[in-house]
């Protein structure tokens, strides 16, 4: 049956005609409907702008996306790190050694490591990663630098014209955020990776910021925040849940290891928010999370369930545990918090 509906074709029988015939041709019976309206946008737009810029625009962006999810469908069960920080950071700088050995490390946890590719703390996380086990995704500047010599798998090099189709890449392709020292580019995907947090546009995940020892760089940062922001009443006490200074190697690592240590993932189902996890949780936690965290449901309780109908229709790791609710999707601060009480979780 037809997902498409009437009022989005283009209202000319024979268009019509052929975007369908093209679609049935060239998608899954799953994916049939979205790709009849991606071509009926297509052809709007072909239709409605004389402005060859915008439509030069729209193709970039669609090849850029459909190239990179070419490049990331095969890794998907893998969890990815993205590093982020100075292109300006010496080889001997505190920032580049400890990139460089937390990617080296991570890889051999089994993680993927993925950076931006140019020189500094992107070179250290792409020449510490193991053989096979990074991405860079570069972006094209009028000052442009060739891509740091560290990748060892050319087809894991993507090139991108915009920010925005990078940086959306940046944020779906990888499972942890990992900030070093940095300039306006580093802040901007942090700051950015935070908002997205708070604002529910992206699933819940560690975003740690690294400081090497006997540098203030992030707690001078943190300082600003609490007086500047949460002071202003711009953000609340939550949000601070939403990130991690790291001091060394060894606390990030398992600031993250510990992020998934039972939470898995999040999905939401028509109004319901369902956090799949890697193992059940005790009696005892799930009261927990039940006393502290009532104020961020709509109605009901957290309880255990399983898969739901659109998850098993999708083959969404069926095997699984579950705790559903009818969550406000606005406390995320508080999510995040609960996220950690479930972590913490011990086998009775």
């Amino acid at each position: 049956m037809s997902r498409i509906s009437k009022e989005y074709e283009i209202g000319d029988e024979s268009i019509d005609a052929l975007i369908h015939e093209l679609a049935g041709r060239s998608a899954s019976k799953d994916t049939e409907y979205l790709l009849r309206e991606i071509l009926t946008t297509a052809v709007k737009l072909g239709k409605e702008s004389t402005d060859k810029g915008d439509i030069k625009l729209v193709n970039n962006t669609l090849k850029e996306l459909r190239y990179s999810f070419k490049i990331f469908s095969p890794y998907r069960d893998i969890k990815k790190v993205i590093i982020f920080g100075s292109a300006r950071s010496p080889k001997t700088s505190a920032e580049y050694k400890m990139a460089e050995e937390f990617a080296r490390r991570m890889t051999d946890k089994g993680y993927m490591i993925v950076t931006g590719g140019g020189p500094g703390v992107m070179e250290a996380g792409n020449k510490g990663a193991r053989a096979g086990k990074e991405f860079a995704l570069s972006i094209r500047l009028p000052n442009e630098q060739e891509t740091n010599p560290y990748i060892d798998e050319k087809d894991k090099i993507i090139n991108f014209k915009y920010f925005f189709t990078r940086k959306l890449i940046f944020v779906k392709e990888t499972d942890a955020t990992v900030l070093f020292p940095g300039g306006f580019g580093t802040h901007d995907e942090g700051f950015e990776m935070l908002t997205l947090i708070q604002t529910g546009k992206s699933r819940p995940r560690p975003v740690v910021m690294m400081e090497p020892k006997g540098a203030k760089y992030w707690s001078a940062w943190r300082r600003f925040v609490v007086k500047e922001l949460l002071g202003n009443g711009f953000i609340s006490r939550e949000d601070f849940s939403f990130f991690h200074i790291a001091r060394s190697v060894d606390d990030a690592i398992q600031y993250i290891d510990n992020f998934y240590r039972v939470y898995h993932s999040i999905r939401y189902v028509s109004g319901t928010t369902v956090l799949r996890l890697n193992r059940n949780i005790s009696d005892k936690t799930l009261k927990v999370i039940n006393e502290k965290f009532k104020g961020i449901l709509t109605s009901g309780e957290i309880k255990p369930s399983p898969p739901l109908k659109a998850e098993l229709r999708n083959g969404e790791y069926p095997e699984l545990p579950r705790l559903v609710m009818k969550f406000n999707f606005c406390d995320y601060g508080r999510l995040f918090e609960m996220i950690s009480i479930i972590n913490k979780d011990q086998i009775v």
